[in-house]
């Protein structure tokens, strides 16, 4: 499976809150917090669910797998998702390890899996 979700029962607002201090405390960042549904009904598109989309970054695991290969820039930062569907509340992310099998470097697939080991670790918390 190409993602890690998992459904919660909070809002999405306190979802994205409860998030965003879990990766705090694993030394991540969110770079970028985008209200997509928002953006949408902004446009004049009907759009009935909910769903914001963190930018999460680990500067210096950034900084160890971009020394390694350039490539890997098409995957930074990492996107958490945080939506409703049917009325569940829902948080997830592509896993990094499915999204680096496409650069041949087995180390860098070993940075991938711990990143998301992390962040799931940090999901699993919310």
């Amino acid at each position: 499976m190409f993602h890690y979700t998992k459904e919660v029962s909070k809002s999405v607002k306190e979802a994205v809150e409860a998030v965003e201090a879990s990766l705090k405390e694993e030394s991540f960042g969110v770079l970028w917090n985008l209200d997509l549904a928002e953006k949408l009904q902004d446009k004049g598109l009907d759009f009935n669910e909910e769903v914001v989309v963190l930018e999460v970054c680990n500067p210096h695991e950034a900084k160890k797998v971009l020394e390694q290969s350039m490539l890997v820039s098409y995957f930074l930062p990492c996107k958490v998702a945080v939506y409703t569907e049917e009325g569940t509340t829902k948080i997830g992310m592509a896993k990094p390890s499915k999204l680096i099998e496409m650069v041949d470097n087995d180390e860098l697939k070993k940075s991938a899996l711990d990143i998301e080991n992390r962040l799931i670790a940090c999901l699993e918390k919310v």
